[in-house]
């Protein structure tokens, strides 16, 4: 940078407000100081940057898993804000083990990141309380547990009642509820809704209808077994994630069953029944997750932000739910 000044007759100063595009930079000066970079093929030194602002140039994103289609579309947003912005995105899978999410977490802080966008798997998250003073953190589809920092969520319970609510207008009354990780606060709250819409129906809730840990083909396959072997079985289903209605989809072929899945997810719309679900909208999740982390980097620009953000969900419907009952 000391180079590109000299060779233009400016200070560093100037070269970095040209370079960040500051727009009250006078034209002359600007066309001076580009030829001058052009002339030295000048590129930032990213690990100076680094040292001198204490931070690198990079939003931390961390969620489950990449592949599934909700947490890609989630850091995807993350990463097209993060661009405008000049900077890079470091993206890592937490599994399902709760017990590596905090080593995975550590070493993503460690890099002293601009910011941080969580999608927890793990259940005690106080330890992070250190690492907010410096480090904008923001939780996204899932509360933190012992943390309160930036949180964005879809309204998990008004969503399940709704999916479980259309079912019943079916005319279903057997409605099982196949879900994941029930430990999560995402699914604790869908629960809730599958439970309320039966009573808000007056329909008994019976809760061998619940199976839980449904996450592939497979145990999609051993959870609708048991579930069909119990005197008076579902008529209905309602898958609460993306994960376990793709399973299910796979699993239906042979013998459909109606269901409505919590969550959108590649080519529902394409299949034989085409899948009707409840529509989260992960990139604008991802999106106002990426804008909270750079809001909170102006402390003048955060004093009156909602730190808990619940976003409203609707209900997509396609043909699935229209499938006649076994």
């Amino acid at each position: 940078m000391r180079d590109v000044a000299l060779r233009a007759g400016v200070s560093t100063k100037t070269v970095s407000r040209v370079f960040n595009d500051d727009p009250h930079v006078l034209p002359d000066t600007r066309a001076l100081v580009e030829a001058a970079m052009h002339d030295l093929n000048y590129v930032p030194n990213a690990l100076a940057t680094t040292f001198r602002a204490g931070r690198a140039s990079v939003i931390g994103v961390a969620v489950p898993d990449v592949v599934d289609p909700f947490f890609a579309a989630i850091a995807r947003a993350v990463e097209d804000i993060a661009r405008d912005r000049g900077l890079s995105t470091l993206v890592t899978s937490l599994g399902d083990d709760p017990a590596n999410e905090r080593p995975a977490l550590e070493s993503l802080l460690g890099r002293q990141l601009t910011g941080l966008v969580i999608a927890p798997v793990g259940t005690d998250h106080s330890w992070l309380e250190r690492w907010r003073g410096h480090t904008p953190i923001v939780f996204v589809d899932r509360a933190p547990f012992g943390l309160h920092t930036d949180t964005f969520t879809e309204d998990d319970e008004a969503g399940a009642h709704l999916a479980t609510t259309h079912l019943l207008s079916h005319g279903h009354r057997r409605i099982a509820y196949i879900g994941d990780m029930v430990h999560l606060s995402t699914e604790t709250k869908r629960v809730e809704g599958w439970r309320r819409a039966l009573r808000d129906a007056g329909v008994d809730v019976d809760e061998r209808l619940v199976a839980s840990g449904v996450s592939d083909r497979e145990s999609a396959a051993s959870a609708l077994q048991r579930l069909r072997g119990i005197d008076d079985p579902p008529t209905a289903l309602f898958s609460a994630n993306a994960r376990s209605s793709m399973a299910l989809a796979h699993v239906l072929r042979g013998r459909p069953m109606p269901y409505v899945g919590f969550g959108d997810f590649p080519m529902a719309d394409t299949l034989t029944p085409s899948v009707t679900v409840i529509d989260q909208d992960p990139r604008r999740i991802g999106a106002l997750a990426a804008e909270r982390v750079f809001a909170r980097l102006q402390p003048e620009a955060g004093v009156d932000l909602d730190e808990v953000t619940v976003i409203d969900v609707s209900l997509v419907e396609r043909e699935s739910c229209r499938v006649p009952a076994p």
